[in-house]
């Protein structure tokens, strides 16, 4: 049910991130001051409804918990940060390590962590995804040098690359596991998400230092690679759905 709702939600024709992009521009240039705090921090679930319709009558999946997490995230700017989140990032002074540890401490919903084994595991996908972005938005300059980016960051560990990596033979399922995820949705902590996801990360570490060895300069990182591999995805769906490769769904918010 869960993979049915995601695919079918649309905006302007796009789905998943770019349609979350697409209702954003949309409200722009419909005048709704969308990336103001002030308004974000009230905004009711039908106002973001509103903001987020899609191209038919299927509902973003999780709306009650996105209207929770802006209440948050905008309040807190408001309290801490003078309304602005470019202030979050001049506080941590060009360090991604220094950032990482403001977005997690501050914003609970980006507090990507579990348990495993009796050991406090974190992911960050979210977060780390935000530094990524901005470095990636201002090409490594400016607001969006991070000197720590490249040892600091690791892969975005969600559910689409896990795949991507299963399609270039990084790492295998057993049949088990494979059946299970095809057939079932997981809950966030369960086993089986963290050991893909952490799999997932040390297999990305892996291809970067192996890469970063042949090459003549230390010239890629953690967040390259995922950039990549996303987009693999993304431009080869039809091909990796053919083959019948599975991804782990998993109804959160840490996605």
């Amino acid at each position: 049910m869960y993979l049915l709702i995601l695919t079918a939600w649309q905006v302007e024709g796009y789905s998943g991130y770019y349609a979350l992009c697409a209702a954003i521009k949309r409200a722009i240039k419909e005048g709704i001051d969308i990336l103001n705090p002030n308004l974000t921090a009230t905004i009711t679930e039908e106002q973001l409804r509103n903001v987020l319709r899609g191209d038919t009558e299927v509902e973003i999946p999780l709306l009650p918990e996105r209207v929770r997490c802006l209440h948050e995230v905008s309040q807190i700017l408001i309290d801490k940060f003078a309304g602005s989140f470019r202030n979050v990032v001049i506080t941590a002074e060009n360090s991604a390590k220094t950032l990482l540890s403001l977005i997690v401490n501050n914003f609970s919903c980006f507090k990507d962590e579990a348990v495993f084994m009796d050991r406090p595991v974190s992911f960050y996908k979210r977060a780390q995804i935000l530094i990524g972005d901005i470095w990636a938005c201002f090409k490594g300059q400016g607001l969006g040098y991070f000197k720590d980016i490249d040892d600091e960051m690791t892969m975005f560990a969600d559910y689409r690359v896990p795949q991507t990596l299963l399609w270039f033979g990084v790492f295998e399922y057993s049949k088990h596991l494979s059946d299970k995820l095809k057939r079932d949705i997981l809950k966030n902590g369960d086993i089986e998400e963290q050991e893909i996801r952490g799999c997932s990360i040390h297999a990305v570490e892996l291809l970067k230092d192996y890469a970063n060895k042949k090459l003549a300069s230390k010239a890629t990182n953690s967040v390259l690679i995922d950039h990549f591999l996303w987009d693999f995805r993304r431009k080869h769906a039809q091909e990796i759905a053919n083959m019948g490769l599975p991804f782990h769904k998993v109804f959160c918010i840490y996605y």
